[in-house]
């Protein structure tokens, strides 16, 4: 999943967010990425009736979720799938789970990855995608706006985060994961994260080296590290006003799914 760019953009002022030669990608953007993390590894780990257990009672309106980190769309289009019971490649959202209805924002850094994501994207009028640097306000907070309101809302029903903190951390350093945390926190009832371990950091460090570039700006000097999941966990909860529901098991790539809920009274401001 890609993140956005940090400092280390003047080291990389050459190229545009885009995947490195050998295998390397500073904000997580491999144009690949579902070759080698497949979405079904993912999306199996989740209850098929997901939304309707978190969200049980009657709604005139669709839920809205966010898809950070969202590449090229492989992911968020599994899951719209998965947590509406559609069948692959078969189906509509007109014959989703009685009662529910999803539409879903999904933005990444990578404009590349996003034009690919709207090309082969088979739900266009629920599934949006849009480029959008997360960590900049200036452009965030108008482009999250905007599409709030559309449905007469202020925040998300639930937010998907997958793979993506690793980048953030690496990029934005200590200060940025947790503003990260808290701003998507802020944003939704529900939020589904799956942090990459510190294993990963260490491998992506590598790959820059390899290719005779400098470490990430932030990785020597991080002292949130080791059990990635527990730390982030740390930081919701202690942090950021939300209170964990369940793990729902660990993916074939040795990475939790976390879910957590907003204890803020009106999150979604309805």
């Amino acid at each position: 999943m890609a993140a956005p760019m940090s400092d280390c953009r003047k080291a990389l002022e050459s190229m545009e967010p885009s995947a490195l030669p050998g295998g390397a990608a500073p904000y997580g953007n491999f144009p690949d990425y579902a070759r080698f993390h497949p979405p079904e590894g993912r999306v199996r780990l989740l209850p098929t009736a997901l939304l309707s257990r978190l969200f049980p009672n009657q709604r005139e309106r669709p839920l809205l979720g966010l898809d950070v980190g969202c590449n090229s769309g492989e992911l968020s289009i599994a899951l719209y799938r998965h947590l509406l019971g559609l069948q692959d490649n078969r189906g509509s959202p007109e014959c989703s789970m009685a009662g529910t209805d999803l539409s879903l924002l999904c933005c990444d850094i990578d404009s590349e990855l996003i034009e690919r994501a709207k090309q082969r994207n088979p739900f266009p009028a629920s599934v949006s995608y849009v480029t959008l640097d997360i960590m900049d306000p200036s452009t965030r907070e108008p482009g999250l706006h905007s599409y709030l309101s559309k449905f007469g809302r202020s925040a998300f029903d639930i937010c998907f985060c997958m793979s993506v903190t690793m980048w953030i951390h690496l990029n934005h350093g200590d200060s940025g994961l947790v503003a990260f945390l808290s701003c998507l926190a802020s944003k939704c009832t529900y939020f589904l994260v799956e942090p990459q371990p510190w294993k990963c950091y260490r491998a992506a460090a590598r790959r820059l080296r390899k290719l005779g570039r400098n470490d990430f700006d932030h990785f020597r000097s991080l002292t949130i590290n080791g059990d990635m999941a527990e730390k982030i966990t740390e930081i919701l909860t202690k942090d950021c006003a939300m209170e964990p529901v369940c793990c729902f098991g660990n993916t074939n790539w040795d990475r939790s799914l976390l879910l957590f809920k907003s204890s803020r009274p009106n999150t979604c401001g309805d």
